[in-house]
């Protein structure tokens, strides 16, 4: 798989050559749909453009959980109305080391949209000041629309059927204490899809919010032959498959609506502790 992160300083020098990446800023906070666009205009990478998680990333919730994927013409446009096109770099940003939401826009375009070239900002909007890189205020002029269509590929995510039957193995991306249903801040059930176990997305950063070594996430992430990875709702199951990229290892398929879509049917199967 190509190379999926990529560090401060990489993104500096690449901004000052003849073919800049698109840079796009992917910061979210969940329960508050305006604020990624207001973080976005209050200080940005210069030229990068706002990505919302509800609007771009994610169709009408409901039926498939908090965030399903939008429809392939909606994400189409999206797409085309940023200038994406197959023969451009994409960086994607957020200030939360990629867990909210660069993780999900990586995955939706390189995994889903089959883009070539989809990086992480490694360590994010902290690495970029940390190195000096200058936030810039207001607006930026959008580009020219393209009109590359993607051809998706709708085996990288399943549905919860294919959960509740398969065999794979279940890993969510959850902190711990919602993981045991310990707590539940969101959704309206607490606990875990049973079966499964948790890696939270947290554990794949450092301590300065940047991935760990490959090797270190080599030796950390849970192993199997087939991996299903899911979360809340499908954003930050996104952070561990980026993680299982970084390792070499076999990419996880991602169930999207995740714990908000599994907990609509009381059939299915909930454990915790």
């Amino acid at each position: 798989m190509n190379r999926v992160l990529i560090s401060a300083a990489e993104l500096a020098e690449s901004l000052e050559t003849g073919s800049p990446p698109l840079v796009l800023d992917c910061r979210v906070r969940l329960g508050e749909p305006e604020a990624g666009r207001r973080l976005w205009e209050a200080g940005h990478i210069p030229t990068s453009h706002h990505l919302d998680l509800d609007r771009d990333l994610a169709g009408p919730p409901g039926e498939g959980g908090r965030h399903p994927l939008p429809t392939h013409d909606a994400f189409t446009a999206v797409v085309q109305r940023l200038g994406i096109t197959p023969g451009k770099a994409v960086v994607v940003v957020d200030d939360m080391g990629g867990q909210l939401a660069a993780a999900r826009a990586w995955w939706m375009l390189s995994c889903w949209a089959g883009h070539p070239d989809v990086r992480v900002l490694d360590g994010g909007l902290r690495a970029w000041q940390d190195t000096g890189g200058p936030l810039v205020l207001g607006r930026e002029p959008l580009p020219k629309p393209s009109n590359w269509r993607p051809y998706f590929d709708d085996t990288a995510w399943v549905d919860a059927d294919t959960v509740l039957t398969g065999r794979d193995m279940k890993v969510d991306a959850r902190s711990l204490e919602r993981f045991r249903g310990e707590v539940e801040p969101i959704d309206p059930v607490a606990g875990h899809i049973s079966g499964a176990q948790c890696r939270p997305s947290a554990a794949n950063l450092d301590d300065d919010g940047r991935f760990k070594s490959a090797e270190q996430l080599d030796g950390e992430l849970p192993d199997a032959g087939a991996v299903i990875a899911y979360c809340g709702s499908g954003v930050t199951a996104c952070h561990n498959i980026l993680a299982y990229a970084i390792a070499g290892r076999p990419l996880p398929r991602l169930y999207v609506g995740s714990w908000s879509d599994w907990i609509r049917k009381e059939s299915h199967p909930v454990a915790s502790g």
